[in-house]
């Protein structure tokens, strides 16, 4: 491990990232350009003495875990995040499409949507980041591990993850998860971890299986969702997508058609989740 080495370079992006660039306010009392230490750390899921002792540094020696945070929470590039895992004494990550790593100018996106709900996913549909609203919406769906980290995974095996759904759309998202991964096995190819995740499905979901055995193929028009959120109801939200085809993820962002109930219940739903959290 490069110990300065990984205190500078922490340092200098650190001092080039502006508040802005982020989705955080300047305020009045900002003198100097820069983030400051403790916002890198709320940032990247970690404690502001845990990221000042690295930056200084004096710090024990950050897991590969804790270098994937500050990679995502510091908007590095691909090149920049393999560079810090040198530094930091390990293997460059394996360059999966559909990885962990999200693309920096699709972060700076998300950052700007705080007032929306809007996440990122990648191509096994795993929830990699969302929004404040997102995880209001939604709930956190970047918290499960294994192969329920994929939403895909969870419908068709956990009943618990089709409640927010109304029933009578059940068949119908089925089928367009079923043809989500056939694209994505048919680009990624039959040694990837998308093949993986379908070869767990045709074993743990019948339903599956046989959705599987029809190749359904995603249609060119996304029609709106309906979500039955449990204390504003009924949503009917359009879902627009941003693809970062490089790192086969993908942005989406929820929004509802202005002056319909629905949109109405967007702007509550910006209140509930201050009170969730």
């Amino acid at each position: 491990m490069d110990r300065a080495g990984l205190a500078a370079f922490l340092r200098a992006r650190r001092e080039v990232l502006q508040p802005e660039d982020v989705g955080l306010p300047r305020g009045r009392r900002r003198r100097t350009g820069g983030l400051r230490r403790e916002e890198v750390a709320a940032l990247c899921d970690m404690s502001a003495d845990y990221y000042g002792r690295i930056e200084q540094p004096r710090g024990p020696n950050p897991s590969e875990q804790m270098l994937a945070a500050l990679a995502r929470g510091l908007r590095l590039s691909m090149e920049e995040r393999d560079h810090l895992f040198r530094l930091g004494g390990y293997a460059l990550p394996r360059r999966v499409p559909g990885g962990d790593h999200i693309n920096p100018g699709i972060m700076r996106v998300l950052d700007r949507l705080e007032d929306t709900p809007a996440q990122v996913v990648n191509n096994r549909g795993e929830t990699l980041r969302q929004t404040r609203m997102a995880v209001a919406l939604l709930g956190d769906e970047t918290a499960f591990t294994g192969p329920a980290r994929s939403l895909h995974y969870r419908w068709f095996t956990d009943p618990a993850s089709r409640l927010l759904r109304p029933e009578s759309d059940h068949a119908a998202h089925s089928r367009l998860l079923a043809a989500d991964l056939h694209g994505a096995c048919t680009r990624d190819g039959k040694d990837s971890p998308v093949a993986e995740l379908v070869e767990a499905l045709l074993v743990a979901s019948p339903e599956f299986a046989s959705l599987w055995r029809e190749r359904p193929v995603l249609g060119p028009y996304c029609a709106p969702k309906r979500f039955g959120h449990p204390r504003l109801g009924l949503l009917e939200l359009h879902c627009q997508t941003l693809v970062d085809p490089d790192q086969s993820q993908t942005l989406l962002v929820f929004t509802a058609a202005p002056g319909s109930e629905s949109h109405d219940k967007l702007q509550l739903l910006s209140v509930i989740g201050d009170q969730l959290g």
